[in-house]
């Protein structure tokens, strides 16, 4: 009597067949467990939305609209408190400027050196070199800029014309903290035009210097611009250096000599003191921070238009 192959708990076909079953049941689990970790972070946003917009309101219950954008003055804190919102969007955009025209020629010229002109292995070291500036706590590059870049600043110019805070030491060392987010978003969308445009631009004459600037920068242009566009709004968001190095004193104007406040570092003033809760003084953080998101949103969705609009696609 022959006995049958397929019969018996220890049949090749038994042992390797897959649990489908199993499979699925674990494939369920793993979607449920990240569909979680997605809803957390959109819930999150959403809280935080809805925080500064309901206490903005509660602000705005007590100052009159028009007062918060035509006031010249900023002194919540003070006995006759103004609410000039534009003395701290003066003193941001200022420091902001000084970063941007830092941090965006050295960043794009630095990805265009590690893209089309490094060697695999050089690229491989600097790259990486390059990016431990974004490691280097913010509060190291305040007293940076406080202790080293004022004093030589001073020591140009004099001390009579550049106070021992101001706004062109701190946005300098703001440029140099974005500096690797720059390089390193533009040098990947430059590392990702294809080949085959700079081999056409190569056969038809042109130079490595012509290849660059008439056919790689516009072909990455919407990642080069989306690249500016973060380092902005890192910029405007950024709270330790201009706070540390830049004072807080609210002044009007766009004199980067003197001491000024940005919108972070009220932020950061009115936190650290003894502003009881509900009060006036501690709704004006609310205030001040839906200003700084809605402008940090004006530029995202901007940059996202602007992708959207201006990217290359290749086959």
């Amino acid at each position: 009597m022959t006995k049958n192959p397929r019969s018996g708990p220890a049949s090749t076909e038994q042992l390797w067949a897959p649990n489908r079953k199993k499979s699925k049941q674990m494939e369920l689990a793993v979607k449920i467990l990240f569909g979680c970790f997605a809803l957390v972070s959109v819930a999150t946003t959403m809280g935080i939305v809805l925080v500064l917009i309901f206490e903005t309101i509660e602000f705005f219950k007590e100052v009159p609209f028009w007062r918060f954008l035509t006031d010249t003055q900023w002194t919540p804190l003070f006995e006759n408190p103004q609410f000039g919102i534009f003395v701290l969007m003066s003193a941001t955009l200022l420091t902001s400027a000084i970063a941007v025209f830092v941090a965006l020629p050295l960043g794009l010229l630095a990805a265009i050196y590690l893209s089309e002109y490094a060697s695999p292995t050089l690229r491989k070291w600097l790259k990486p070199a390059l990016e431990i500036l974004a490691g280097v706590p913010s509060v190291v590059y305040g007293y940076f800029a406080l202790l080293f870049i004022t004093p030589m600043i001073q020591g140009i110019l004099g001390d009579n014309l550049v106070r021992g805070f101001n706004a062109l030491s701190a946005g300098l060392v703001l440029g140099i903290s974005i500096i690797p987010l720059v390089a390193s978003l533009s040098e990947d969308a430059i590392y990702a035009v294809p080949r085959s445009l700079r081999e056409g631009a190569y056969g038809l004459g042109a130079t490595k210097r012509e290849t660059i600037v008439g056919v790689v920068l516009p072909a990455a242009l919407s990642g080069i611009v989306a690249s500016f566009i973060i380092a902005v709004s890192r910029a405007i968001g950024e709270t330790m250096i201009v706070t540390i190095a830049a004072g807080q004193n609210p002044t009007l104007g766009l004199n980067p000599f003197v001491p000024i406040m940005t919108m972070t570092a009220y932020i950061v003033q009115a936190s650290l003191g003894d502003t009881p809760a509900g009060s006036l003084a501690y709704k004006t953080v609310f205030s001040v921070g839906m200003t700084l998101f809605f402008t940090t949103l004006v530029l995202n969705i901007f940059s996202f238009w602007f992708v959207r609009k201006f990217r290359e696609k290749y086959d």
